[in-house]
């Protein structure tokens, strides 16, 4: 027997990636292209396949890890004969490649493929959707040109909307748009055509594609969007007695979808290929314990419809997908987050009267500032001071990620619903640098134009109602979020002050946060520290 160390292969572009699942244990048998863990990169999440049978004799990785081209994964105890084989296997498909791929054509190219277009040729293009950074399907909402425009580059073709925002394609070039290949209502994704546009110009002469350079690496990670078709399951081949997950068939984009809406894929019937589940099972799944008493932690009760035009004239209104969104997510959080909420009144008496001073300075910079870069630039000194208020938990209960940046989400409502827009690296920005951001987010959060990135990434989030009015409210956590802070009214209030009742600007705060992950003793703690903050500025440079 001989041991092999089972490496990372080449993930391309990729720099780092994340274990996200081990899909074998030590001891079990696994067979030649038999998945063995799943990595994800910020586009896609692949598994990577064994190269050869063998039994996993260690294993050197971990959920969360981070791995790069070439670090070690696990070790397999293979036949001697076998590690040999895959060894001249490597050579061969090396020799094979280099005969089989040369360096240039064999043949020389036709006089079509030699032949260049004059410099005032009309030359057709072909418009593709741009990198969506997801490979979701997103909607069509808008068509902004006709057949017969002219189209300049940057102008707008069309606008896209996904569950959480509404985006513009652009034109990549100048011509005529001669063909419209999409309408309101289609679903489209990255690299679907989208129109046909005419330009004039020369055309550079025909390239012969040239081979790819050849790969000794035994195996490739598989890239596994929800449309292609799945790798074998390892319980389908390990000789070793299978855990109930190691039964579930499913893609990596499924059981991504699964952990996002707190699914246990043991519990659902796979209805793709061989019993694989797919992610409209995922969907089907949540809408029967939606629609189903008692049907799980993450269900609605099941409320039985009335016919409401007995009582008088009604008129039934369809919801935004943004609203729908927002209700399943906000019900998903509320069910799996178990809440407490810390009130505090803060002080802000000194901080509005410096904010008055600034007045003018801000009318000369073109500024509009408001208190809310003043409460971003405490919550990240807080979260700084409070590192258990700056992590996430993960699925296993067995960790948590801790992390080292401060972006705080502020949630905006807009007409089509609520949207969280990201102030990133809040602690390394000045407050007139944060005034700008929050006006610009805020402004592309109203026209629907924030990006998928503009909307991501988060650690702690900001809701307030502002003059809105009201004591307090007790905002819902924002899973995979910790904690978010709820923001009232300001009222004058008598503060006991130097012996004597004075009137002071008090602000209501109230601080929600996941008690999985946070004890009551730190709630209280980083509201007090918060609330010193608010009161007297000058600690936010300490």
């Amino acid at each position: 027997m001989a041991i092999e160390n089972i490496t990372v292969p080449d993930l391309g572009d990729a720099t780092e990636v994340e274990v996200i699942e081990l899909l074998v244990s030590v001891g079990q048998s696994v067979e030649e292209n038999d998945s063995l863990l799943v990595l994800e990169s910020d586009k896609a999440a692949m598994e990577i396949p064994a190269p050869m049978s063998g039994v996993i004799k260690s294993i050197a990785v971990n959920l969360g890890d981070q791995v790069t081209t070439g670090s070690e994964m696990l070790s397999l105890e293979v036949e001697e004969l076998a590690a040999s084989e895959i060894d001249k296997s490597a050579v061969a498909e090396v020799k094979e490649e280099t005969v089989l791929r040369p360096e240039g054509p064999t043949e020389e190219p036709t006089e079509e493929e030699k032949e260049t277009p004059a410099s005032n040729e009309f030359i057709a293009n072909t418009i593709e959707i741009p990198d969506l950074g997801t490979d979701d399907e997103v909607d069509v909402i808008e068509v902004h040109m006709k057949i017969g425009d002219a189209v300049d580059v940057d102008d707008s073709l069309i606008t896209l909307e996904s569950d959480k925002a509404a985006m513009e394609v652009p034109s990549p070039q100048t011509g005529e748009l001669i063909e419209l290949l999409v309408s309101v209502g289609d679903k489209v994704k990255t690299g679907s055509a989208i129109a046909v546009i005419k330009s004039v110009g020369a055309a550079s002469e025909k390239e012969v594609e040239k081979p790819a350079a050849p790969n000794s690496a035994p195996a490739k990670p598989k890239e596994i969007p929800s449309e292609l078709p799945p790798t074998a399951s390892v319980a389908e081949s390990s000789t070793s007695t299978p855990t109930a997950e190691d039964k579930v068939y499913a893609g990596p984009a499924v059981r991504k979808l699964a952990r996002e809406l707190g699914v246990d894929l043991t519990q659902i019937s796979g209805t793709g290929a061989k019993n694989r589940i797919i992610k409209e099972d995922v969907h089907a799944f949540v809408k029967s314990h939606i629609n189903t008493p008692g049907g799980g932690t993450a269900t609605f009760s099941s409320i039985p419809d009335i016919d409401f035009s007995q009582f008088g004239e009604i008129e039934q209104l369809p919801r935004t997908k943004l609203e729908k969104l927002t209700a399943t997510n906000m019900h998903r959080n509320w069910a799996a987050v178990p809440h407490v909420a810390q009130f505090i009144d803060a002080d802000i008496t000194d901080l509005e009267e410096f904010r008055t001073e600034l007045k003018s300075e801000s009318e000369s910079r073109g500024v509009k500032l408001t208190f809310l870069p003043f409460l971003l630039k405490a919550c990240a000194k807080a979260l700084k001071e409070y590192p258990r208020f700056n992590i996430s938990l993960h699925s296993s209960g067995e960790y948590v990620i801790h992390k080292k940046y401060f972006h705080i989400g502020v949630a905006v409502a807009t007409d089509a619903g609520l949207v969280v827009p990201v102030v990133r690296n809040v602690d390394q920005k000045s407050i007139w640098q944060l005034a700008e951001e929050v006006i610009d987010l805020s402004d592309k959060a109203k026209q629907r134009k924030l990006t998928i990135e503009e909307m991501q990434g988060a650690s702690f989030t900001i809701s307030s109602l502002g003059a809105i009015g009201g004591t307090g409210f007790i905002p819902i956590v924002n899973a995979p979020e910790v904690a978010i802070l709820g923001v009232a009214k300001t009222e004058i209030k008598p503060v006991y002050v130097d012996k004597e009742f004075q009137p002071r600007k008090m602000l209501p705060l109230t601080l929600s946060y996941d008690h999985k992950a946070v004890n009551g003793v730190d709630g209280g703690l980083f509201a007090t520290y918060l609330a010193e903050l608010l009161a007297d500025i000058r600690h936010l440079v300490l």
